[in-house]
């Protein structure tokens, strides 16, 4: 009896020990971390504990006190996971779209510098019909000439293997993006200047079949990949200017500090174009090839591909920008 006392009293002094050296920690780990390391080592040291416990001191209150604590730390490990996989989500329905209505202007003008020289190129080869082989080459010129000759004007999206096209036009699409973009660290310069550049070809490029007589049906068969592939272009580009005004206006920040913020929100819109990009490859591809496909077709495709570039970052955005407003006027309303 007296010894079964004495042990029992033996454990409540140890029990109480390992409270007192561990307590202090115990307290700390009630307190949320945003460092994941962190948190895996609490938890861990916490299922130790807890073992500790369970074999000297099955009956006591202190299981259920470091128990408590673990599973806190586990429903907040749960939390944070099922937050990674709502991430993606996110990105693209809110995160994405504020960034996009922040740099609307920035948007609209390299639209409006784009299709300047679009228009100017038009205009260069009315006027000068060498124009069109200073800026096109001799050889893509004459290859086409051959095909509208031959009866087939766009036959040059008939050759080569569907796949082998469709991953070629992706990469070289996707890395003629980034050099874009990149080239924005000059100032904007860089950007300008590869707008400038490709604008001036496109508007070449169709002033040539419409010289033959074809325009329309060039827009109809080459703009099913185009109208994707020429959007994403000048939305790179824009994406390049707002890194090149972070440079040149800096605002109140300094320019290191205006760059890296420019660099966040730029980064992800050449991230979302990546899609594009690959949609606009499978379009030309596998569906351009089809110069003969029904009328409706070719429109819906024009039209489904330019109203979705005109929702999502046009549209769209501005919506997100004045729920997102919205709500912080009713917040601070209610405040």
């Amino acid at each position: 009896m007296l010894n079964c006392t004495f042990n029992t009293f033996e454990n409540y002094m140890r029990e109480g020990q390992f409270i007192k050296q561990n307590l202090e920690r115990w307290e700390k780990y009630q307190h949320e971390t945003e460092d994941p390391d962190e948190v895996a080592k609490r938890f861990t040291y916490l299922v130790d504990d807890l073992s500790y416990a369970k074999t000297f001191f099955p009956y006591g209150n202190t299981i259920r006190y470091i128990n408590g604590i673990a599973a806190n730390i586990y429903l907040s490990i749960y939390k944070n996971k099922k937050e990674k996989k709502t991430r993606l989500i996110t990105f693209w329905t809110t995160e994405l779209p504020l960034i996009l209505s922040k740099h609307h202007r920035i948007l609209l003008f390299t639209f409006l510098f784009f299709i300047s020289f679009v228009l100017i190129g038009v205009f260069s080869a009315y006027n000068d019909q060498t124009f069109v082989r200073s800026v096109l080459g001799d050889g893509y010129v004459d290859m086409t000439e051959r095909n509208i000759a031959n009866g087939d004007p766009f036959g040059v999206y008939k050759g080569g293997n569907p796949l082998a096209m469709f991953l070629y036009i992706a990469f070289n699409n996707i890395r003629v993006a980034f050099l874009c973009y990149s080239m924005g660290i000059f100032a904007g310069i860089g950007t300008l200047y590869f707008l400038f550049k490709n604008g001036l070809m496109v508007g070449v490029f169709e002033y040539m079949f419409f010289h033959h007589n074809i325009g329309l049906q060039s827009i109809l068969v080459v703009f099913v990949h185009g109208t994707l592939e020429l959007s994403a272009i000048v939305i790179a580009g824009s994406a390049g200017l707002i890194i090149g005004n972070s440079l040149l206006f800096p605002g109140t920040y300094t320019r290191l500090q205006s760059l890296q913020f420019a660099a966040k929100d730029s980064v992800k819109i050449i991230v979302s174009l990546v899609p594009i990009f690959l949609i606009a490859a499978f379009f030309e591809g596998f569906v351009t090839r089809h110069t003969g496909m029904p009328l409706w077709l070719s429109i819906s495709i024009l039209l489904s591909s330019a109203s979705f570039i005109t929702w999502y970052f046009v549209i769209y955005p501005l919506r997100v920008k004045r729920s997102v407003e919205k709500v912080k006027g009713l917040k601070g309303f209610r405040d």
